[in-house]
């Protein structure tokens, strides 16, 4: 968008990142370094750029030749080319550091030395929510805004999704359907952490629940439902609230 457009529309225009939180596996400080280089490989590998005009030194230094390089000009352009960064945020995972064995050939699931696991000692990082993909840890949307404002400059975010959705069940009637209790206790304490974090002083502009409505879900299509209201597919897609819609409309009344 030039100067002239944006001075008109005042629009803002950002990129939306995935990712989780990665908590070391121990106390060890090769772990401790394990989960800084998962972060780096998942969500500095695009920050990085767009914010200091190079990708995360760990990339560089473990890559290699196999990583571009930005010139001088491309660095220029890319660098502070937002207005906002949006996170995607779910789950998290343990990182352990991991060693690159002489018969494995380099890859990017490979080059960051790191080992990704949500259990530890047989116990799960967080309880398996709605479809059994998600594993809550709310204490991660904190510790991840608050690591992107100690190490991007403290930019501006905007939460893009935070959520959790169930298998479809077209024998289970409607009205029971609606009683997701679960999908409430996944956001509550989703959203104290995002106070926590703004409070921490995160430069944080919004928190936008995935989803408002039932609808295809990638390469899960409409096998899982991630609406706060329910879309009736059998019925013309009917839509009716769930109750997690009016826990939010109370939420947001108070």
């Amino acid at each position: 968008m030039c100067m002239d457009e944006q001075t008109v529309q005042k629009g803002k225009i950002g990129i939306v990142l995935v990712s989780t939180w990665m908590a070391p596996f121990s106390k060890s400080s090769v772990d401790r370094l394990a989960s800084r280089r998962a972060l780096d490989f998942m969500l500095g590998w695009f920050l990085s750029p767009i914010v200091f005009g190079h990708y995360p030194v760990t990339m560089r230094s473990l890559v290699r030749t196999r990583l571009p390089t930005f010139s001088k000009n491309e660095s220029d352009l890319v660098k502070g080319s937002f207005d906002f960064i949006g996170i995607n945020y779910y789950t998290a995972n343990y990182a352990a550091q991991s060693l690159l064995s002489q018969t494995e050939h380099p890859s990017y699931t490979t080059d960051s030395r790191v080992r990704l696991t949500t259990e530890r000692n047989g116990t799960s990082i967080g309880q398996q929510v709605g479809n059994g993909y998600v594993t809550s840890y709310p204490e991660g949307i904190w510790r991840l805004l608050v690591y992107i404002k100690r190490n991007y400059n403290n930019p501006p975010i905007l939460i893009t999704e935070n959520g959790v959705g169930e298998r479809d069940n077209s024998t289970m009637p409607v009205e029971d359907a609606l009683k997701d209790y679960f999908r409430i206790k996944y956001h509550y304490p989703h959203l104290f952490y995002v106070r926590k974090a703004i409070r921490d002083g995160v430069n944080l502009k919004g928190y936008i629940a995935w989803s408002i409505l039932d609808n295809f879900e990638w390469a899960l299509g409409y096998t899982l439902r991630y609406g706060i209201n329910y879309v009736d597919y059998n019925n013309g897609l009917k839509r009716s609230s769930k109750f997690s819609a009016t826990w939010f409309q109370n939420f947001l009344k108070k």
